[in-house]
């Protein structure tokens, strides 16, 4: 605070700051915020990602004033009546089917969390717990191992894109994890967030993971696994059995399968939306509650890629703490559930949402 003060003080007096319009205001504190990056990390210990994390740091200041564009809800727009579980319209079937399929050359990786286990068959009515309801049933789930892992206070940051094998694998370790992390879609590796990532490191490699927590960043998707693994898994290795993350660290099968999955999916995401607006990677981050490899989901994340929307993912997988979260928030759980900070709105429904977002995120 104090360099910052005086390094203000320094332009005041030096060029009469006063005489001077708005915008030089803020280019002197943008300037001040990268001074104070730089001098704040030359109190860290260097590492070998010292020098990406300092452009990381001074790539966000130097767009910290930024301003976030203007975007509003169609007119008249409702969000529609959850329906958990149910296709509203025959036409959307062939692409639960594909998601499906997805899923099931993956093995249904990211289902669960990591630890995960059934509490009771018959747990008693709580309507701010998450349980499923099924015949005489009220089953309850949660972790063995996660309750005692490390929790990140802050989101871990991915740039990727959806229809990257490589990528794939570490959101599905994520969902395994119980993380949220903080998404920036990169269609191809070179659109959307790619020139910001090609600003920060020199390359436009997906996925390139930052975690503001521990200062690390890194790319290469087996070392990312592995970090997340070391760093926000179960702390006593003995309480799981290291041989049920085999279908993401396997990485012959996890290629093969993952490039399969994406094949099902017809390679969305992969690619910008034409009629993206050019302005949606300055978007406040969308929320979203879902898990990798759930059909309902699937759409909505791939819509997210295309139109280049920053988003916070919240896992909610079986399991998942965070269902119980949903619960209390919003007295039922269902995903996809989507935040709009832009225009406020929050809804269920993964059609809708798809529609919903290329109504407000598109140009025409």
């Amino acid at each position: 605070t104090l360099y910052s003060v005086s390094f203000i003080f320094i332009f005041i007096k030096t060029f009469n700051f006063m005489n001077y319009p708005t915008h030089s205001f803020l280019m002197i504190m943008k300037l001040t915020n990268v001074a104070l990056a730089l001098l704040t990390y030359r109190c860290t210990p260097f590492t070998t990602t010292s020098v990406s994390s300092i452009r990381h740091c001074s790539a966000l200041n130097m767009g910290l004033f930024e301003q976030v564009p203007k975007v509003v809800a169609p007119k008249a727009f409702s969000p529609p009546e959850p329906r958990p579980l149910t296709v509203t319209d025959p036409s959307y079937m062939p692409n639960i089917i594909r998601g499906s399929l997805a899923l099931s050359f993956r093995l249904g990786t990211g289902i669960f969390v990591l630890g995960w286990t059934v509490d009771s068959f018959f747990a008693d009515e709580d309507d701010t717990r998450y349980s499923l309801k099924i015949g005489p049933f009220n089953i309850r789930d949660s972790s063995t191992v996660l309750h005692e892992a490390p929790r990140p206070k802050k989101p871990l940051i991915l740039y990727e894109y959806e229809a990257s094998p490589f990528c794939k694998k570490v959101r599905e370790t994520i969902n395994l994890l119980d993380l949220t992390v903080e998404y920036k879609p990169c269609p191809g590796a070179r659109q959307g967030f790619s020139d910001d990532l090609f600003r920060m490191t020199g390359r436009r490699t997906v996925p390139y993971l930052i975690d503001p927590n521990t200062q690390v960043s890194m790319f290469q998707s087996a070392d990312q696994i592995q970090y997340l693994l070391d760093t926000y898994g179960p702390t006593d290795k003995s309480k799981y059995d290291v041989k049920a993350l085999w279908p993401v660290t396997f990485e012959k099968f996890a290629l093969i399968t993952s490039v399969l999955a994406t094949q099902i999916r017809r390679f969305a995401g992969s690619t910008r939306q034409v009629n993206a607006r050019p302005d949606n990677e300055k978007m406040k981050s969308l929320e979203l509650w879902g898990y990798e490899c759930s059909p309902f989901v699937k759409p909505v994340r791939e819509k997210l890629c295309e139109l280049c929307l920053p988003h916070i993912y919240i896992s909610c997988s079986r399991g998942s703490v965070n269902r119980d979260r949903m619960v209390k928030k919003m007295g039922r759980f269902q995903v996809p559930f989507l935040v709009d900070p832009n225009t406020g709105v929050e809804m269920y429904e993964a059609f809708e949402i798809v529609k919903y977002l290329d109504a407000v995120y598109t140009t025409t």
